[in-house]
């Protein structure tokens, strides 16, 4: 057993019998940690794709423990379970508590509202050993205890945990909310919760669960009203956003969800992902890296074309950073999910509730957006007519960065140009660079990969299409990505060197080759953390190659 997993044990006695159970059962002691890196996370992956009795662990998530263990496919939130006489205590403390709240002031904020609790709960209990065990009936020792329920010190603190959790957080699921390494969590029903996590790459099914069908529908009607969405018979499906950014997509009752009122919650990193990063796993080269930031820092138009799950936003708020700081960004989406370094970022949210007259679109904002004259459009994803207004900012002036959903050139060009969008064939080739990410399989393991990218060269009139180029590609069987477009790229000769004021069109290869060094020397040194990149980015712009922390 592991010093620090000792260390821990006697430090949490909720752990200590944890593991000392476990060891009784499979003889097995998992590995610890206290936080899991970008590497340990990648090194897990690769232990349990080969094999999974390997990866077995344990690591801290917010307040508590988390164990994992690959062969069981099984992810373990370790809790303290709630004794009969507990629940009891804790119905009639909760209920003390929600009539003592009728007098105070309306929470606004979480911080609010867990001050309010714990003073109430104060208020409503009293630790004392001696009347907690000569009183096990709660009622009794409530009418005892002057109005205050007696509680041993145990009891108190499991108790104020399990409240806090209920009310604060997000009931049974909140171990989940915490734990910063969960990409996904989803529920079908009442069934145990599985949760789609980084250092794997299928589902885990839980410990995670709700007792019933009614205390799952509570919980939809509890959390859509928190989020000022509430859903209902008449108004069963709801899409929102966490406190903590997270989306979340509901369907409520067996109506609609024919085994269940269901879930699914994507949940984002407290901190985006570097695109350095996204270099060192392969999402993408060095070459294509740079090849992007020539592109933004010259406000081409960029659309990341890919299926639901394949990374689009990672990405999108990954290569934010290649644009100059200084700029001014405008954000638009239903859900947000977009997060530019940008200091000038004005973040723009459609309004679906409410009545007609109140409801905001994409369309509006976008509209709004013109007026604005940004340095860069985000829109988080291009769907219906909203598309219109985007090709006009383009045509206007103002660069757009988009997500959408196509696989290939074709397929994008098709459904701009189809219902519900309906833009014409002409406008297609304002966009500039269409990027396309995929969820592929690699030697067994799913992973995320930009599988090609395309330039818009422009209409062509006499056979009345779109020509586009191809100048990346993703090999599968090498899994490495190829430039196409060296020395043939229309996009960086035709648009970006005269932007740039190259003499030489072909010396904007040269400027490319660059800035490839420059990622590469970020992956060779580990310079991965998302502020460290921004900072060096910051300081090119500012100052150029001289501002670098290394040589080139």
């Amino acid at each position: 057993m592991g010093d620090e997993l000792q260390d821990r044990m006697r430090e949490n006695d909720l752990l200590r019998d944890y593991v000392q159970r476990l060891r009784a059962s499979t003889s097995t002691v998992p590995r610890y940690f206290d936080r899991l890196s970008v590497q340990d996370l990648s090194d897990i992956r690769k232990v349990a794709a080969k094999d999974p009795t390997a990866a077995n662990i344990i690591y801290r998530a917010g307040s508590s423990f988390v164990h994992i263990n690959a062969e069981r496919n099984m992810y373990v939130s370790i809790e303290q379970l709630l004794t009969d006489d507990e629940k009891l205590k804790m119905a009639m403390i909760k209920e003390s508590i929600l009539d003592k709240a009728t007098s105070e002031e309306n929470v606004e904020t979480k911080d609010d509202l867990e001050r309010v609790l714990n003073k109430l709960f104060d208020q409503s209990v009293e630790i004392s050993e001696r009347k907690a065990r000569v009183y096990k009936n709660p009622v009794i020792g409530k009418l005892m205890g002057g109005g205050r329920v007696p509680l041993s010190q145990e009891e108190h603190d499991i108790i104020k945990y399990y409240l806090r959790r209920d009310i604060v957080g997000f009931g049974p699921i909140e171990p989940l909310i915490v734990d910063q390494y969960i990409e996904d969590i989803h529920l079908i029903g009442v069934s145990r919760v599985r949760v789609s996590h980084k250092a794997f790459q299928y589902a885990l099914e839980t410990n995670v669960h709700f007792d019933d069908e009614v205390s799952l529908n509570d919980f939809f009607v509890a959390m859509s009203e928190r989020m000022g969405r509430p859903v209902s018979a008449s108004r069963p499906i709801i899409d929102g956003t966490l406190p903590d950014g997270s989306r979340i997509n509901m369907i409520y009752t067996r109506e609609i969800s024919a085994q269940g009122s269901s879930f699914t919650i994507r949940k984002f990193a407290s901190e985006p992902i570097s695109p350095v990063q996204l270099v060192k796993w392969k999402t993408f080269s060095a070459e294509f890296l740079a090849y992007l930031w020539l592109c933004l820092e010259n406000k081409q138009n960029v659309i990341i074309c890919g299926e639901t799950a394949s990374g689009k936003t990672t990405t999108v708020n990954a290569v934010l950073t290649l644009i100059d700081h200084r700029g001014k960004i405008y954000s638009v989406e239903d859900t947000p999910e977009v997060r530019p370094p940008q200091k000038s970022w004005q973040r723009c949210v459609t309004r679906e509730a409410g009545p007609e007259e109140a409801r905001v679109t994409m369309f509006d904002l976008l509209k709004a957006a013109l007026r604005s004259r940004p340095d860069y459009i985000v829109i988080g994803e291009i769907r219906g007519e909203e598309a219109r207004t985007a090709f006009q900012c383009m045509q206007t002036g103002i660069p757009v960065m988009a997500t959408f959903h196509a696989s290939n050139a074709t397929k994008f060009i098709q459904r701009m140009t189809g219902q519900p969008v309906n833009i014409p064939l002409s406008f297609i080739d304002n966009v500039n660079v269409l990027i396309f990410q995929s969820a592929v399989n690699v030697q067994g393991r799913f992973l995320r990969r930009v599988t090609h990218v395309e330039e818009m060269v422009g209409f062509n009139r006499e056979v009345g299409g779109i020509n586009t180029r191809t100048v990346f590609k993703w090999d599968a069987s090498r899994d490495l990505m190829s430039f196409r477009g060296m020395n043939n790229s229309h996009i960086l000769e035709n648009r970006v060197a005269a932007t740039q004021g190259f003499a030489n069109k072909k010396d904007v290869y040269i400027e490319l080759k660059k800035r490839e060094r420059i990622i590469n020397r970020m992956v060779e040194l580990n310079i991965l953390d998302y502020e460290k990149v921004n900072r060096i980015f910051n300081d090119y712009y500012e100052k150029g190659a001289e501002a670098l922390p290394f040589s080139i």
